[in-house]
């Protein structure tokens, strides 16, 4: 009995023993399989798309691939901690400016990879500057589903307005706002997600984005050029450009009830909005999009834009990136390029493809004209612990509850 108590102690004493000293090992997926970690859901037309493209590749190089579909919350949860816990990911997507940011890091130089394959033979060149810019003059990340930040416009209350061109400056701008007016159409509605990219574009055309965020970094909101900007829209406030609902709604209810629904006519917004209104707005909407116009005496014009995309990163840990590669240059480029972009009724990425989804045809002029870039907002959601605050006052300004001294005095006292 004795003995046996004595070797079931030793037994536990050696389970004890080995559990301290074997350390807990991560699931790696196989050294042959590119682990891929998207912002998608699998529900979603890209994810759909990504997902489809993804077995179409492995089926044809013989390249296993591990598609996880985080979301949108889910990476930007989880991403930054796996990386920092050497869990492998080869290669992921997100934002041109957070993976770029957040991630810079980890992040592999791509030059050499996009050289040995020729990739910037179809690719946007406009984009792929904005990428080398946002990597810090280095090529880090390669982008797809191009977006931009524009008015969108119904064209038939344009035409019911007898409004033939559409506008480039500030002059023009207020014409067509008066002309919609005198037919009764409200010229214009705005969601409080996107008030603070009205205030950015505007100060981005008058003074450019680096004094934009040198302003609401700092505080320095007795710049002239503040005045100015809140003047003007003080001006379109008391014109009553400006819907009714204007200082009440929450999105997306401007887009999906004024605009879509043909009671306003323009809202500033990205070139995913058709899509996002498709169902209420119906299949005979006729889009327009023009550039934010240029200021009188600004700093840039309609050849700068909020433009940007969804990006690939690849680790620079990743014992896969020339598969990591391929696998990007197979959804960016041809048949899955067109495809992404005909289901999520998005962008191409590759010049190659020209068919346009037809509701996003209309931003095709303006992300042509486009040779330099704002980033989101156009640097004035910098301070975010300014941001609220600029929130709520310029939507009393844009409601004409607040006048343009008043933002201006507001705003100082805030920061």
């Amino acid at each position: 009995m004795a003995m046996k108590k004595k070797l079931l102690s030793a037994m536990m004493c050696a389970a004890m023993v080995g559990a301290m000293v074997v350390p807990a090992v991560s699931v790696q997926a196989a050294d042959d399989t590119v682990v891929y970690w998207s912002m998608w859901e699998s529900t979603e037309p890209q994810g759909q798309a990504i997902q489809e493209a993804v077995d179409a590749f492995t089926e044809e190089t013989g390249i296993k691939v591990d598609l996880q579909f985080k979301g949108r919350t889910g990476n930007r949860e989880a991403l930054q901690p796996a990386l920092d816990g050497g869990t492998q990911i080869d290669m992921f997507d997100e934002d041109i400016d957070r993976v770029n940011g957040m991630y810079a890091k980890y992040l592999l130089d791509l030059e050499d990879l996009a050289k040995e394959n020729d990739y910037e033979a179809t690719a946007n060149a406009g984009l792929m500057a904005a990428c080398r810019e946002a990597g810090g003059g280095t090529l880090k990340t390669i982008p797809y589903q191009p977006n931009v930040f524009a008015f969108f416009y119904n064209k038939d209350l344009f035409e019911q307005a007898g409004i033939t061109e559409e506008p480039t400056t500030w002059a023009e701008f207020l014409d067509v706002c008066q002309k919609l007016k005198d037919a009764g159409i409200t010229p214009m509605t705005m969601d409080d997600a996107y008030a603070t990219c009205v205030i950015g574009y505007h100060l981005a055309r008058l003074v450019g984005e680096e004094r934009v965020v040198e302003i609401v970094t700092n505080g320095e909101w007795d710049d002239p050029a503040v005045l100015t900007m809140a003047q003007d829209i003080e001006e379109l406030a008391s014109n009553g450009y400006y819907s009714e609902m204007v200082g009440s709604n929450v999105w997306p209810a401007g887009q999906n009830t004024e605009l879509a629904l043909g009671t306003a006519a323009m809202y500033l917004n990205g070139s995913w909005l058709p899509n996002e209104v498709k169902d209420m707005a119906g299949p005979d909407f006729n889009w327009g999009c023009f550039a934010y116009p240029e200021l009188e005496d600004g700093a840039n014009g309609i050849e700068t834009n909020n433009f940007g995309a969804q990006v690939f990163g690849i680790n620079k840990d990743s014992k896969l990136s020339s598969e990591a590669f391929q696998l990007i240059t197979y959804l960016t480029k041809g048949e899955y390029d067109q495809k992404l972009a005909e289901m999520s009724v998005g962008i191409p990425s590759d010049t190659s493809n020209t068919e346009w989804p037809e509701m996003v045809a209309c931003a095709k002029p303006v992300i042509e004209q486009s040779t330099a870039r704002f980033t989101w907002a156009c640097g004035v959601e910098t301070n975010v612990d300014i941001t609220p605050v600029i929130k709520e006052n310029f939507i009393k300004l844009m409601a004409g509850t607040m006048t343009a001294d008043e933002f201006v005095a507001a705003m100082q006292a805030a920061a």
